[in-house]
């Protein structure tokens, strides 16, 4: 039997019953329900009946921007604390008179600390992977002690990376490197082993040489494990780029702001670098994403019905 809890004109009758008992106690409250499930109704509708591109994007805009209006209406509505929450208009506000210091922030965390560090890490964990493939040492020994180092704690080792590499991006891309290399390595090695045995043995029958094995067959293979890895690693970068700058740094960088103006109690400030983090953030998966849809489109994972 087909449930209609989520259809645009069967709101469940406990939101209907909690917007009316709001509006008999709390008009704010009641104001704030009915925008929440008229969004959510109107969401319902779109992805049951809408089977287009467009309304599949639309579907997670309209969740967000809801979202966003209703942290707004709660801010306004109950006059809560500036220095508790800051409402999104003002956090835009802030990103608007800011944008010159965000931008200044977002090249030395991103694009110099995340960014680098993330190349470093993901192409050294590939080549160490191929070599693990060929090595039943490395395969027994490096491995193990991988998982134990990736489970250290970055409060713990970025304050050691910030003491042999300064105050600079460096040690914050090499905060970026021990976070990211392990996972990475990890997807690797164990796409290098997702093709079938029949397939390996078909390629020794036709005299193929273990690079041409390779490059045919395995690495084609591993593609969906290694962009995993990659899209896995995006957001550790980021991650650990701005926890590092919370150790040490010159007087500039996203995690550098967060602290600072945290100490001064500007909490809208602190609020845009994190809206701007995760924008970069989603970016930079989305990117990672699309390569993965137009590189490995013959798998099944890619396929849309």
């Amino acid at each position: 039997m087909r449930a209609v809890g989520l259809a645009p004109w069967g709101l469940p009758a406990l939101g209907v019953a909690l917007i009316v008992w709001a509006a008999l106690n709390d008009t704010r409250l009641a104001l704030i329900l009915g925008v929440w499930f008229g969004a959510w109704a109107l969401n319902a509708y779109l992805s049951e009946r809408a089977r287009s591109r467009g309304a599949r994007l639309v579907v997670p805009l309209i969740f967000g921007v809801t979202l966003l209006a209703l942290w707004e209406m709660a801010v306004q509505l109950y006059d809560i604390s500036f220095v508790i929450l800051p409402a999104p208009s003002a956090i835009w506000a802030r990103m608007i008179t800011e944008t010159a210091t965000l931008w200044a922030d977002f090249q030395q965390t991103i694009l110099k600390g995340a960014l680098a560090g993330y190349a470093m890490g993901c192409g050294a964990a590939f080549l160490t992977a191929l070599a693990v493939d060929r090595s039943t040492f490395l395969q027994r020994g490096l491995l193990p002690v991988g998982n134990f180092i990736a489970a250290l704690p970055i409060v713990g080792t970025a304050p050691i990376f910030v003491m042999w590499f300064g105050f600079g991006w460096q040690s914050k891309s090499a905060v970026v490197v021990a976070m990211v290399f392990f996972p990475m390595l990890v997807n690797c090695v164990q796409g290098l082993k997702a093709s079938e045995v029949m397939q390996r043995d078909l390629m020794r029958t036709y005299a193929a040489s273990y690079p041409q094995t390779l490059i045919k067959l395995r690495l084609p293979t591993a593609l969906p494990f290694i962009f995993n890895g990659l899209k896995i690693c995006t957001t550790l970068a980021l991650i650990g780029a701005i926890v590092a700058e919370f150790f040490g740094s010159p007087t500039v960088g996203m995690g550098f702001r967060i602290k600072i103006e945290m100490g001064r109690l500007a909490m809208d400030m602190v609020w845009a670098e994190i809206a701007v983090a995760a924008l970069a953030g989603s970016l930079f998966y989305g990117i990672v994403a699309l390569i993965e849809r137009k590189t490995t489109f013959w798998h099944p994972a890619q396929r849309r019905g």
